[in-house]
């Protein structure tokens, strides 16, 4: 379909995290995939232009998810009473294990894309599993769905059930022929995916470390999610001071674009190597909630300028909508503020939207925003079903309300990079 057109709503947008611009009834001029801006009226010179008609509708920015693994979807809202060691060894492995069947592989994976696709989510950085094929199978779905999408094959070759532990040169040739697989596709990249230090040797680590920085692609993995998780690292890796260290001296650490998933209990150094080195921080607090690991200090990293978006992290997060996301982020910054620190500020929406849209985004390049230039990822928000009794409500109170009151099954229409999915 063209992609060039004019969005005519009521538009909002974050572009910093203490601002939420509003613009009602007003016009989204796209030309072939890429925004000219936002306009009160239609300039004479893209009258032209096809109108897509979304009056009274939220017209938004798409929103990145820049943690999910799509191999656990299928046990979401599940098992939530153990924490991550535990939940990893008797849940989650043993799931992931079915994908060496490439038809469970291709049932699983077309369920993911379909659910992936209503969602507010239009661009993504996904775990798959060891399994060259089925991970295929997952990157051939994204490609042909339209979303935009980091896929990695994780690398595991250490402390994992049998099923799940791969020959450490077998890995790395599996990674390779994905890469090599998925050249010159057009929405999915690979990114190499050490599931975390304890289930890699340093040898893979130090192998994938050089494929990402010959290859120039980006790499994604797991940091201090859980206490347990981090005293195991301190066993495996007694030559590093702490997590982020062990990572970087296995040359796995912002040598290319990097998200760390969670930073639940990063120490200050820590901090300090994540805003320096422009790291991108995964926080999922949905996940970080059912798994009992903790409440994340996303104010901390904020403040200090780190690159700190969201991720649903399905199915330690029991949702792929992005909206829960934000609400959720709010939610539990306000638990850490008035039971944890009160001397901190919790997330304001705004903030929580500005994370979930143009710090996410710039992960994927110039993303997130409504600015000229920047690639037309575009949410149109359906708030049908949300009986009240007030008028003349503000664009950022209705998008909270929705955020609240309808996360699930709100987008009614969406399109990536100006490409309209439906």
């Amino acid at each position: 379909m063209e992609r060039t057109f004019i969005v005519r709503g009521d538009i909002i947008q974050a572009p910093e995290k203490e601002r939420i611009e509003e613009h009602g009834d007003s016009y989204l001029v796209v030309t072939d995939g890429l925004v000219e801006g936002i306009f009160s009226s239609i300039p004479s010179r893209f009258s032209h232009y096809r109108l897509v008609d979304c009056r009274g509708h939220i017209v938004m920015p798409g929103l990145s998810d820049l943690h999910v693994h799509a191999s656990q979807y299928q046990f979401r809202g599940m098992w939530m009473d153990e924490e991550l060691i535990d939940w990893l060894n008797r849940h989650t492995f043993p799931e992931e294990e079915k994908y060496r069947d490439r038809d469970y592989a291709e049932r699983a994976y077309r369920i993911f894309v379909d659910d992936l696709v209503r969602s507010p989510t239009t661009r993504a950085s996904i775990f798959a599993t060891i399994h060259l094929d089925s991970t295929l199978v997952l990157a051939s779905y994204l490609e042909d769905s339209g979303i935009k999408a980091y896929v990695g094959k994780v690398n595991m070759d250490r402390n994992s059930t049998a099923g799940l532990s791969e020959d450490s040169a077998q890995s790395l040739e599996d990674t390779q022929s994905f890469i090599e697989r998925t050249e010159g596709w057009t929405n999915v990249r690979p990114i190499i995916t050490p599931r975390f230090i304890p289930s890699c040797t340093d040898g893979l680590m130090k192998a994938l470390a050089r494929l990402a920085v010959d290859r120039g692609l980006p790499v994604q993995s797991h940091l201090s999610e859980n206490r347990s998780e981090i005293e195991w690292v301190k066993e495996l890796c007694p030559d590093s001071t702490s997590y982020a260290d062990a990572y970087r001296r296995r040359g796995l650490w912002g040598a290319t674009p990097t998200i760390m998933a969670h930073c639940v209990h990063s120490t200050g150094r820590e901090e300090d190597l994540l805003a320096m080195d422009g790291i991108f921080i995964a926080h999922c607090p949905d996940s970080n909630a059912n798994l009992s690991s903790g409440i994340m200090d996303a104010r901390r990293y904020l403040d200090a300028g780190c690159r700190i978006g969201l991720g649903t992290d399905v199915a330690g997060g029991c949702s792929l909508s992005m909206l829960r996301a934000m609400g959720d982020a709010v939610r539990v910054s306000k638990l850490r503020a008035s039971c944890v620190d009160p001397s901190l500020k919790a997330l304001t929406l705004a903030e929580a939207f500005h994370m979930a849209s143009v710090i996410g985004g710039s992960f994927f390049g110039k993303v997130g925003l409504f600015e000229p230039g920047w690639e037309a990822d575009i949410v149109v928000l359906d708030e049908s079903g949300i009986a009240t009794t007030l008028e003349d409500l503000s664009l950022s109170a209705r998008l909270e309300r929705v955020v609240n009151l309808k996360s699930e099954g709100a987008v009614m229409h969406k399109a990536v990079c100006g490409r309209w999915l439906f």
